[in-house]
């Protein structure tokens, strides 16, 4: 069974909107950095990585990962021609812990990346190439730190078929 989910917005004054979602959250979006407002598509780059890192903390507790210090870095380039939309976005997992495997965390992206995360099956299926990146560091009796990068998924491909 598919989930709706709805959202009302009303206009307060020049670009300024406030929202409130069918669950009840409230924010405004807007264009003035330096007020408490949201920019549509700066948060749509917060929104993927937002959802990969739910979906990779989740997975690596399942694969036993003992992680201190997680975090997720997202750049996102933006063509300046209309419409306006993403092209490139890069997401960059930091993750720290006593007991932490690379390949576990690779792992946890990459199904994130491919199965779970359904901002980033929108943007994949559009015209933003997505680059999933981690940085690993074991802090635990054998310190070591790997990175690299998992996959690239999109653009105009659904990730679930991406190979």
């Amino acid at each position: 069974m598919s989930k709706i989910r709805t959202a009302t917005l009303i206009h307060e004054n020049g670009n300024t909107f406030a929202t409130t979602t069918g669950s009840g959250r409230t924010f405004r979006w807007g264009d003035h950095a330096d007020v408490p407002e949201l920019g549509p598509v700066e948060t749509v780059a917060v929104a993927l990585a937002a959802c990969s890192a739910m979906d990779v903390i989740s997975i690596a507790a399942k694969k036993r990962q003992e992680i201190s210090r997680y975090s997720i870095d997202v750049r996102a380039e933006q063509r300046a021609e209309y419409p306006q939309v993403l092209t490139r976005v890069d997401v960059t997992h930091q993750v720290e812990g006593p007991r932490v495997e690379e390949a576990a965390i690779r792992r946890s992206i990459e199904l994130s990346a491919l199965k779970y995360c359904p901002v980033n099956a929108m943007l994949s299926a559009g015209a933003t190439e997505v680059h999933h990146r981690y940085v690993v560091r074991g802090t635990g009796a054998e310190p070591f730190e790997a990175s690299g990068e998992v996959i690239v998924t999109g653009p105009y491909r659904r990730p679930d078929i991406v190979s």
